[in-house]
């Protein structure tokens, strides 16, 4: 049987362009699994279009800066929007994930993604992890490491406050958002071809 193509979906907010960074690159791992369409997607512009590719993705990946412990307001503004998609189930079953950037090493960004898969869980989505073990713990470790940050609910990047988005979150941040787009897109594969399995086995 062969693998169909599945959708994913970046939603995701950006203040000063690290954001938009990270989700670019998780884009692009996403795109590097065969089959696979990938929709970029600012939700800052909350309009019918936006609603409508979420709705045909099979996965939906959340990113959103983290400020002053949470997500920015415009994705908030969008997850308090979502209300109508979980009015009528339009998300449940889709696959979801989520990541975040802030100026400090740490800041929080735990909370983020906590709110993320919450949103998720209320939707009746499935989440997906990092799946990476944590790098930089060890004197031999260094800031290139993939997970340098050890976050294991999505993926996290640092960018320095005075560092425009053209140099900042580093590369090994950004490696480790690809790692989790990539994942994603190859877990909703396994699903989706589990599901159409599952479908032919009960219709024979």
């Amino acid at each position: 049987m062969s693998s169909p193509t599945i959708r994913v979906a970046v939603a995701y907010h950006s203040g000063y362009g690290h954001t938009t960074m990270q989700a670019e690159a998780v884009a692009r791992g996403a795109a590097t699994v065969a089959d696979t369409s990938v929709d970029l997607l600012d939700v800052s512009d909350v309009n019918d279009a936006l609603w409508e590719t979420l709705e045909r993705a099979d996965a939906i990946i959340f990113g959103a800066p983290t400020y002053m412990g949470g997500p920015s307001g415009p994705f908030k503004t969008f997850a308090d929007a979502s209300s109508g998609a979980w009015l009528a189930d339009r998300w449940l079953g889709k696959v979801a994930a989520g990541f975040t950037t802030s100026g400090h090493m740490g800041g929080d960004k735990l909370n983020t993604l906590i709110y993320f898969s919450i949103l998720a869980a209320q939707h009746g989505m499935i989440w997906v992890s990092r799946g990476m073990k944590g790098g930089w713990d060890t004197s031999a470790g260094s800031p290139d490491d993939l997970n340098r940050l050890g976050g294991w609910l999505g993926a996290i990047a640092q960018a320095n406050k005075d560092q425009a988005a053209d140099l900042a979150p580093p590369q090994s941040d950004l490696d480790t958002a690809a790692a989790l787009g990539s994942r994603v897109a190859s877990v909703t594969h396994y699903l989706t071809r589990g599901r159409r399995e599952t479908a032919a086995s009960q219709a024979a």
